[in-house]
């Protein structure tokens, strides 16, 4: 039974970690890198170690280093977060190797599923449909890649095998770009997960991207917790996630039918653990297995919120041992959740990311509102990590109302340093496409756009800051105005009365 855990990870999922780490009793221990040596995470663990320079590759993708640390500190744990090393099968299987519980998938589990291609086979076989594509074949070159392409058919993917996020991911609408967005992929996937190799997958359009959060003991234990809405993305990555699924909410039968392909498809591989079923579905509603998260999700909070369960908290319970705590029928859902990403990109001119020190920050609080961050005032944002600064979560009773909340929380959520992507979130809250749940993956692309925000942009700064010091220092000067007692002992009213009462 492991009473100190190494989070091989940083930004604000280390600091999720570390919370639940802490209300468990349980000691932590940090690595960070010469860019983070400062960062919040560094701060809570109880412990912190450094592990290389700035770039991925020299420090959060060293298994070597990370095992040291881990025998330095004495970890008896190690939970991996998301991205970097946490679908890595080798980086599971040394972890077990030096006598150290992995808060995540057996490694087995993670290279049936971690690899698109052979999860792609292995579900198959067990009956759940997928979407047509290159599993089964291995490690393809480019020759054979572009050789079955024309045989797949045109719209395609290419993804990366390795992982997730949209990193080596890339659309494909001819034969012609092929090569070049195939390179792109690769070194983009190699950069990202250690892993160029990539394959390919039938594009189905105006389809929605739908998840099923997965939990399973070492007691043979599977359930599922309802399914999240992702389908609001750009170039494959997402950027507001809601739970439940507007599109499943109205159809319980198509929730039931999903969650037990889920838990079948988890079963195929005896999978332990947290981890997500990603589905495609048409306007039809037919669905197709996409594929499988092999490690917590970035999501997972608007789970928590309408199923109340801590996500975190019983990966840590299943790695050491112990059977989950509820069963299939114990999981009700509660309410409406939705998450934005808040991302360092300047959202009016391409996304592009944005880089420099957080200056000032106010969060929003209040009921039904969670910010999970590992920024803080004085934190740099820089080019070599995922622009991810905070994940904004609220929930409602009703859709209406977390729509609502989440429109107020990002009003008063306020970052000076960087450019950030709140006015593309406080847009998007405003489409009525969007409120009236009718989207697909293709809809920030094709039918969204910022000119509405463009038009109320700021186009003369030096003015804007002088008017907003004006009001601040108005509404600072009313707040301290203080109304004295009339010279009178009494209220005018009063007063008046009497002096009639007095000459009658």
């Amino acid at each position: 039974m492991f009473k100190k855990v190494l989070i091989a990870n940083r930004g604000e999922i280390a600091v999720r970690v570390l919370r639940a780490c802490r209300e468990l009793g349980l000691q932590t221990v940090a690595v960070f890198s010469d860019a983070d040596r400062n960062a919040l995470h560094v701060r809570y663990a109880d412990e912190a170690y450094h592990i290389g320079p700035a770039p991925a590759r020299e420090s959060y993708l060293r298994i070597d280093k990370i095992l040291e640390v881990a025998r330095r500190s004495g970890a008896g744990a190690v939970h991996p977060g998301y991205g970097f090393l946490a679908e890595r099968e080798d980086f599971a299987q040394a972890v077990l190797d030096e006598g150290l519980a992995f808060i995540g998938p057996k490694p087995s589990a993670i290279a049936a599923m971690g690899d698109k291609m052979v999860a792609r086979r292995t579900v198959a076989e067990a009956g759940v449909p997928v979407v047509p594509g290159t599993e089964g074949e291995g490690a393809l070159s480019d020759e054979e890649l572009l050789r079955v392409a024309r045989q797949i058919g045109f719209p395609l993917l290419i993804k990366a095998t390795a992982g997730g996020g949209g990193k080596g991911m890339r659309e494909v609408r001819s034969l012609e770009e092929m090569p070049g967005l195939l390179q792109a992929a690769r070194r983009e996937a190699e950069a990202a997960f250690g892993d160029g190799n990539v394959y390919l997958e039938k594009l189905v359009e105006t389809a929605r991207h739908i998840e099923f959060q997965i939990l399973a003991d070492q007691h043979g234990n599977t359930i599922h917790l309802g399914e999240r809405e992702c389908s609001i993305q750009r170039r494959h990555q997402k950027l507001l996630e809601e739970a439940p699924s507007p599109f499943v909410q109205s159809d319980e039968e198509l929730r039931q039918r999903m969650g037990a392909v889920a838990v079948k498809a988890a079963q195929a591989v005896e999978y332990v653990n947290a981890g997500t079923i990603e589905f495609l579905v048409d306007k039809e509603k037919n669905f197709y297995f996409l594929e499988m998260n092999t490690r917590l999700q970035v999501e997972h909070p608007v789970t928590e919120f309408i199923t109340g369960v801590d996500i975190v908290k019983e990966q840590i319970r299943i790695a050491r041992g112990r059977q989950l705590r509820y069963r299939q029928e114990d999981i009700h859902i509660n309410g409406w959740a939705i998450e934005c990403r808040i991302n360092a990109e300047d959202p009016y001119n391409n996304f592009i990311p944005s880089t420099g020190k957080i200056t000032h920050s106010i969060l929003p609080t209040g009921p039904g509102v969670r910010v999970d961050t590992g920024v803080f005032p004085g934190f740099e944002i820089t080019p070599y990590y995922d622009p991810l600064i905070s994940k904004l979560i609220v929930w409602g009773e009703t859709r209406g109302q977390a729509i609502l909340r989440m429109r107020r929380a990002l009003e008063e959520y306020k970052l000076v340093g960087v450019k950030t992507n709140i006015p593309f979130h406080q847009t998007l809250l405003e489409q009525h496409r969007f409120i009236a749940g009718q989207f697909d993956t293709r809809f920030v692309e094709e039918r969204f756009s910022m000119e509405a925000a463009e038009e109320g942009k700021i186009t003369h700064p030096d003015i804007a800051a002088i008017m907003a010091t004006l009001v601040a220092h108005r509404q600072a000067q009313r707040a301290a105005q203080i109304i004295q007692r009339n010279v009178r002992d009494t209220s005018n009213w009063k007063w008046v009365g009497r002096w009639e009462r007095m000459h009658r």
